[in-house]
C-alpha cells in the first residue's frame, strides 16, 4: 500500500468511529441475549468510550441510551441496574443492564416506545413546512445516480421545487453553534465546510470539527493556522497580565477592557491557572459570540482540548 492507500483507510476509519458516537449518542441501543463478558461488546465501548470522558455529561447521555439485556434461564425479572465494566486500558465503564428470561415483556415494552425527534433533525425540515403550508405544486423527484451525489446533496425533501432550498451553516454560525455542532457530533453538517474557504487572518477553530469529520479539505493546512494564531498572541497575552488572577469571574469583575480581559484569560489558560470546564462554561454564556474576542478564546480551548 502506498502512503496515500493509508492515509485514505486512516481517514475512513476515523469517519467510522465518528458515525459510531454519533449513533450512540442520538439513539437507544439496546444489545439482546449478549454476555457481559462478550468481547464485542466491550470492543464496541471501548472504541466508543476512546472519545468520551467516562466522568462527563456526553458520557452520561450514552449511558442513558445504552441497555445490554442478558439471558438469565428462568428469571422473569424487567429490573434495570447499573453495572461496571473493567475495559482493558481505561478507566470503569458503567452501563444499564437487565438480566432476564422474561422476553416477551420486553418487547411489548418495546413495541410501544414513541421516540422523540432530536432538534436538529426538526432545525432540518422547519424550512420545508414553511414551503409546504405556502401550497405550491408538490412533486417527487428521484436520482438513481447516488454515487455522484456528495453528502450535504444527499436528501429527501418533500414540497415545492420551486421553493424547497438547502441550507448549511456559514463560518459565523459554525462558531456560534460550536458547542452544540460538537455535542451533537454532526458530521455531515461539518463537511459543508468544504463549501467555504477559510482565510489567513480569521480565527476559526477546526480540531474538534476535524475529529468529528475526516473529510476536510486543508485540515492539517487550517491546524496549523490556528497554533500559529494563538502562539504569535503570546507575547502581548503575557505583557497584559501583570495582574494576579486565579478565575475568569475575577477578571470580569476588576477589568472593564474587553481587550484585556481576553488577554488575562488566554495567559491564565495557557499556564494551567483557569480550566478549560471554566473557560467552556464562560464560552457558552457569551452574548458576543461573534467577536474576534470570543473567537480568540474558543480556537484557544479547541487546540487545548482536542
Amino acid at each position: 500500500m502506498t502512503e496515500q492507500d493509508y492515509q485514505n483507510f486512516d481517514n475512513k476509519y476515523e469517519l467510522i468511529r465518528a458515525q459510531l458516537l454519533s449513533l450512540f449518542i442520538h439513539n437507544p441501543i439496546i444489545f439482546i441475549g449478549y454476555s457481559i463478558s462478550d468481547t464485542n461488546i466491550k470492543s464496541i465501548l471501548r472504541t466508543v468510550f476512546s472519545y468520551v470522558d467516562p466522568k462527563s455529561d456526553l458520557a452520561k447521555k450514552i449511558r442513558d441510551n445504552f441497555l445490554l439485556i442478558e439471558f438469565e434461564a428462568g428469571s422473569d425479572s424487567t429490573e434495570i441496574v447499573e453495572h461496571d465494566i473493567d475495559l482493558e486500558g481505561m478507566s470503569t465503564i458503567r452501563i444499564n443492564k437487565i438480566k432476564t428470561d422474561n422476553y416477551i415483556e420486553l418487547y411489548n415494552s418495546l413495541s410501544d416506545l414513541k421516540l422523540p425527534v432530536s432538534a436538529m433533525d426538526i432545525r432540518k425540515v422547519q424550512d420545508v413546512w414553511t414551503t409546504i403550508k405556502s401550497g405550491g405544486e408538490i412533486k417527487v423527484k428521484i436520482t438513481e445516480n447516488l454515487s455522484e451525489l456528495s453528502n450535504d446533496q444527499l436528501v429527501i425533501a418533500v414540497g415545492s421545487e420551486k421553493t424547497v432550498r438547502y441550507d448549511y451553516q456559514t463560518k459565523a454560525e459554525f462558531i456560534s453553534n460550536y458547542f452544540q455542532i460538537v455535542e451533537e457530533a454532526n458530521g455531515q453538517l461539518i463537511e459543508t465546510l468544504n463549501k467555504q474557504t477559510i482565510s489567513t487572518n480569521e480565527h476559526f477553530p477546526v480540531y474538534a470539527f476535524s475529529s468529528l469529520c475526516a473529510n476536510i479539505d486543508n485540515v492539517e493546512k487550517y491546524k496549523q493556522r490556528q497554533l500559529e494564531k494563538i502562539l504569535s498572541q503570546m507575547p502581548r497575552v503575557k505583557a497584559a497580565s501583570k495582574e494576579k488572577y486565579n478565575n475568569i469571574s475575577d477578571i470580569l469583575t476588576f477589568e472593564s477592557s474587553i481587550e484585556k480581559i481576553t488577554n488575562i484569560i488566554i495567559y491564565l489558560i495557557w499556564d494551567d491557572i483557569i480550566t478549560l470546564t471554566e473557560l467552556k462554561d464562560h464560552l457558552i454564556k457569551s452574548q458576543e459570540k461573534t467577536s474576534t474576542h470570543y473567537r480568540r478564546l474558543l480556537c484557544l480551548y479547541d487546540f487545548l482540548s482536542y
